[in-house]
């Protein structure tokens, strides 16, 4: 473990892997999205190592942060990855990921993508439905080729995850029911385009207990001894992503935990483990800077921090109401070691309870509020922590608002990873029509 890796406050000034944040904010502007490069690589490094007993595959979740030049410095560490897009595995060829390490999911793969996936070596399809297995047989058969599939298993379980981050109940449109797999894998084994080898899950994110784990993973235990019972050869066991983060500071279960808890039923399996962390990884990876625009206070006395980053920039707040630890990158005593929801004040900081909200025309346009924050000046620069995941991915040019650039901070190197956008960007897909 590096200590030095990540985002600290040194000497009152907030760094990225050894580089001052406000350099890198007055170097590409704001808002930016700061990538830890060390961090990335040393929370990659903790999950394979987890699970190595098994000869687990890591697969990075791209659809959590997808920018080239981190798929890039992870392949080189020798992930594979999670795909759930043709775009995704458009990237991730580019980024000079290994074919056969990457791993197909999600609910709607049309046709060309599925074409497109086995034209390029995929390693393994998720299946979602009878419908999608009978088309991926048809399109690998049409081109003489074998499809790897497991089937997607919706187990049924409470991940106690927010409502719309939830994906392994009977009520969501993931996965396939317990009955519906055993006559599926039956199917499957009729088919000459695709060969079942193994079962997938995934519950939800983030998932801040092993326990639906364990209670998801020994239903797919038996499932696995009837499918075997039945002359299935299943080889591999995809336990998903979903592990979780801190984002108020506070100590959080770790891969270790994970992988303990999951130890006794992982032996008897004796299959390769796949697994999909994607948060884990990217989340405590990297930030949002903002810098302040105004500030002002209402006639009835709330205040108000306006900075240049929006909901268009980081949707999370306002999509799932979630929590990100919000503090200005100048600050003497560093920051509070924990900082909750419900925290009204902070010890040994003088502090001043404001929303934190950006330019957007809509009243959803917030990173924070009710946030006890130190007071700030117009110019101060703001960092939102663990905003690595499903930050720049889920971002848009909603207002016409060009998207920030990303920065990546390696070997003691702050690079632009992506430029910010342009008002002629924004227009390149309509000229051309005009």
């Amino acid at each position: 473990m590096n200590p030095e890796a990540g985002f600290r406050y040194i000497e009152g000034q907030l760094h990225c892997d050894g580089v001052a944040a406000d350099e890198i904010a007055a170097r590409f502007g704001t808002p930016c999205y700061v990538y830890s490069g060390a961090l990335l690589c040393q929370r990659f490094r903790r999950v394979r190592d987890a699970f190595s007993p098994w000869r687990a595959l890591v697969c990075f979740s791209v659809k959590s942060l997808g920018n080239l030049s981190v798929l890039r410095l992870l392949a080189q560490e020798g992930s594979g990855f999670d795909i759930v897009s043709g775009g995704e595995l458009y990237r991730v060829l580019e980024a000079g990921g290994e074919p056969a390490s990457i791993v197909f999911g999600g609910v709607g793969k049309t046709a060309a993508e599925i074409e497109y996936a086995l034209r390029s070596g995929v390693g393994m399809f998720n299946i979602e439905s009878a419908s999608e297995l009978r088309a991926v047989d048809r399109i690998a058969q049409g081109l003489g080729l074998n499809a790897r599939v497991a089937l997607r298993v919706n187990p049924d379980i409470e991940a106690n995850t927010h409502e719309k981050t939830t994906t392994g109940k009977k009520e969501n449109k993931f996965g396939i029911g317990m009955a519906a797999v055993r006559k599926l894998a039956a199917e499957a084994a009729s088919l000459k385009g695709v060969q079942l080898c193994g079962l997938h899950m995934h519950l939800g994110s983030p998932i801040y207990t092993a326990g639906p784990y364990v209670q998801a993973l020994k239903k797919i235990s038996a499932l696995f001894a009837e499918l075997r019972s039945l002359g299935c050869r299943m080889d591999v066991v995809n336990l998903g992503g979903g592990y979780c983060i801190s984002y108020t500071g506070e100590q959080v279960v770790e891969p270790e935990g994970y992988a303990a808890a999951l130890k006794v039923l992982l032996e008897k399996l004796g299959c390769r483990v796949i697994i999909e962390p994607g948060r884990y990884i990217a989340g405590p990876s990297g930030v949002l800077l903002a810098r302040v625009l105004y500030s002002k206070e209402s006639d009835h006395g709330k205040r108000f921090v306006i900075c240049d980053a929006g909901m268009n920039d980081l949707m999370r707040p306002t999509l799932y109401g979630a929590f990100h630890r919000i503090w200005p990158t100048r600050s003497a005593g560093g920051m509070p070691a924990v900082m909750r929801p419900q925290d009204g004040h902070y010890e040994q900081f003088r502090t001043e309870i404001v929303d934190v909200v950006g330019p957007v025309c809509e009243s959803g346009d917030f990173l924070a509020l009710s946030r006890p924050l130190p007071p700030v000046r117009e110019g101060d620069v703001l960092v939102v922590f663990d905003a690595g995941a499903y930050g720049f991915t889920m971002g848009s040019d909603y207002n016409a608002r060009p998207r920030p650039a990303e920065v990546l901070v390696s070997a003691g190197r702050a690079v632009l990873a992506r430029r910010r956008e342009t008002y002629e960007d924004l227009l390149a897909g309509e000229r051309e029509l005009s």
